[in-house]
């Protein structure tokens, strides 16, 4: 019997479903929750919204208040409280299906068709973090909705769904470059523009895609901001220019971020003679790392790709953009997934004569990633001190395997 897509999304729900079903055991039996700490903050501030206050009266609670309007219903009490995980799920299927329609843009087999979608419909990992109660997936549907009308020229509608997606959280406001440069193909140039660096790229058709966007972003931060004041735009925007956060951290600042917040008060005497000076040298690394992330994911990229394939482009962007971010965990690799099913559609990687090397990256990105766990393991879990030595070169490793991946698909584009 041959596969069919029918089958693949029945096969993904009953995973998520099952994954789910687990998740509500392991709540209840052990230890270790199954359910991610996000869903219970999000489920408090959403019961804030629903008594009438404010979802920042919640701690911790960093999104726009959006979020937690749409998790109203987890306030109502028994099987509600899993409404939540049901909007990730869905989320996530939807998802699916717009990587499916997008995948209509790539002439490849009905067969390989279906192994670029199991990438995220069966990806456990994509499975796990939805099922768990982390709202990535309502971001990954606005923005494939967003490059699903983009791909089939409704620029007004992706340009709406476009702010939407960067009111709900600020990166995907690096793809806006990458898009406008590449509408600037679609029409010949303003006239008055035409000989003028950079200003040449502009015409009809990306301007108006730029001001739709823009649109649509002001609109939903009005509206937030005059509902909850400045808490809004600390808490979705500001804070996370500033945030330490060094906990369940790959990226390659963990260490510095982690003696930018406990140095001197808690560093102990030896760690001070060996390693104090990454505390000092950081200075305010947690204000200004994003200025190499910009420069390279918003600037770089989009000029050497977003003429030539806009869907690789977005993914190499993000791919570059969640390695130099100075927070990386294991759900910010969806933000690229979700774009790889197609790359790899057009991709030399996907070429018999490409499999070995396309293994060899596969191998060398998960075993640098298992290298940090197995050090993250001993410090959460055994108690030993493996901060430095250990998670620092773990970070240092997984950021330059991440570096020669990133090289690889740029070159087999």
């Amino acid at each position: 019997m041959q596969l069919t897509l029918k089958h693949l999304f029945v096969t993904a729900t009953l995973l998520r479903v099952g994954f789910f079903l687990f998740g509500l055991y392991q709540d209840n039996n052990f230890l270790v929750k199954y359910t991610d700490i996000d869903y219970l903050v999000f489920s408090d501030a959403a019961r804030y919204v629903y008594d009438g206050l404010s979802p920042y009266k919640r701690e911790t609670y960093r999104y726009t208040p959006l979020l937690a309007w749409m998790l109203v219903p987890n306030s109502w009490g028994g099987i509600f409280a899993h409404f939540g995980k049901f909007l990730f799920m869905l989320c996530d299927i939807l998802t699916g299906i717009l990587i499916s329609r997008n995948l209509a843009h790539s002439k490849i087999s009905h067969r390989k068709k279906l192994i670029f979608l199991s990438i995220w419909l069966l990806n456990p990992m994509v499975v796990t973090i939805s099922t768990r109660g982390s709202s990535e997936s309502i971001l990954t549907f606005f923005i494939m909705l967003s490059v699903d009308l983009y791909l089939n020229e409704r620029y007004v509608e992706a340009a709406f769904w476009l702010g939407l997606s960067i009111h709900f959280k600020i990166y995907p406001i690096i793809y806006l470059p990458g898009l406008m440069l590449n509408l600037a193909t679609k029409s010949p140039p303003f006239p008055l523009f035409r000989n003028v660096p950079v200003l040449k790229w502009l015409n009809s058709i990306n301007v108006k895609f730029l001001v739709h966007t823009l649109i649509s972003l002001t609109a939903w931060n009005v509206v937030m901001y005059y509902i909850y004041g400045y808490e809004f735009i600390y808490h979705s925007y500001i804070y996370h220019f500033t945030r330490l956060d060094h906990r369940h951290n790959f990226s390659l600042y963990n260490v510095m971020l982690y003696y930018k917040s406990a140095y001197p008060d808690v560093v102990s005497l030896t760690e001070m003679n060996c390693w104090s000076w990454l505390g000092q040298v950081s200075g305010h690394i947690e204000k200004v790392a994003f200025l190499p992330q910009l420069f390279l994911s918003a600037i770089i990229l989009p000029l050497l790709l977003a003429q030539k394939d806009i869907i690789a482009c977005l993914f190499v962007q993000t791919f570059a953009f969640v390695l130099l971010n100075k927070v990386i965990t294991s759900q910010y690799f969806i933000w690229f997934l979700i774009f790889l099913p197609q790359f790899l559609a057009n991709s030399k990687l996907s070429s018999p004569l490409n499999l070995k090397r396309s293994s060899i990256m596969i191998v060398m990105w998960s075993f640098s990633q298992a290298c940090w766990l197995f050090y993250a393991y001993k410090l959460e879990f055994l108690g030993e001190s493996t901060f430095t030595m250990g998670l620092f070169c773990s970070s240092v490793f997984f950021y330059l395997t991440n570096c020669w991946v990133l090289g690889q698909f740029i070159e087999y584009i």
